[in-house]
């Protein structure tokens, strides 16, 4: 159970100073009850009211972001915009699990769960993450036994990767994440990576309705197919 003044303020709702005057006044109801306490203890199983308005408290929280392009995975930077500038979420601790590229778009996910992300991206856990690749040359038959079989880019081994073509693209992946990796790959290739999007994390697949730029919360059906 957590102090009711710190789970506001970790949800965004003011630094803990002006927390406990929201409080204070009355403005805050625990189960349909004012509380005036800052210090009033409330855990996951509590409805909680702030301005009559329901605030759902959980521990950890999961959004998958449909990431557009010339918005950066990080939690801040001076010359552009960041996936957390983009969501209204303002729960503190939040992150961008792993990295996409400026240029790159899809399924970004963000959270403060810190275990989910070390079993996400811990290079021996192999999750792997699928991508839709648009290149400038199509692939031969040797250049996509190459990817399969396992790539050496600039003295670094490749794990082998999954390849198939679809329509005017290929569907590629792969497991660890090497900085640039994909286009890296293509360029091994004499081939260029001209347009590259995140569809898909260990076994759960970018929601197809989400515009660019949008997210939404992970059902708790997803999270399961992630943490499993």
């Amino acid at each position: 159970m957590d102090r009711l003044d710190k789970v506001l303020s970790n949800k965004g709702y003011g630094s803990r100073k002006e927390v406990k005057k929201v409080i204070r006044k009355g403005f805050v109801k625990v189960n349909n009850e004012t509380i005036l306490k800052e210090t009033f203890k409330v855990d996951i199983n509590d409805l909680i009211q702030v301005y009559d308005e329901e605030f759902i408290y959980q521990e950890f929280v999961y959004i998958m972001l449909n990431k557009p392009q010339d918005i950066i995975c990080s939690t801040f930077d001076e010359n552009h915009m960041t996936v957390l500038d983009i969501i209204d979420d303002k729960t503190k601790g939040l992150f961008p699990v792993g990295r996409l590229d400026i240029d790159t778009e899809g399924f970004c996910l963000i959270s403060n769960d810190g275990q989910l992300a070390h079993k996400l991206l811990t290079p021996k856990n192999k999750v792997p993450k699928t991508y839709e690749v648009h290149s400038e040359n199509k692939l031969s038959n040797e250049d996509i036994l190459k990817i399969e079989s396992g790539m050496i880019i600039d003295d670094e081994k490749c794990l082998p990767a999954i390849i198939k073509e679809v329509n005017d693209y290929y569907e590629l992946t792969i497991y660890e994440g090497k900085y640039h990796q994909i286009k890296r790959m293509f360029n091994k290739l004499n081939n260029k990576v001209v347009y590259l999007k995140r569809i898909k994390i260990g076994e759960l697949n970018l929601d197809s309705t989400l515009e660019l730029g949008e997210y939404r919360y992970l059902t708790e059906e997803e999270i399961i197919l992630l943490t499993k």
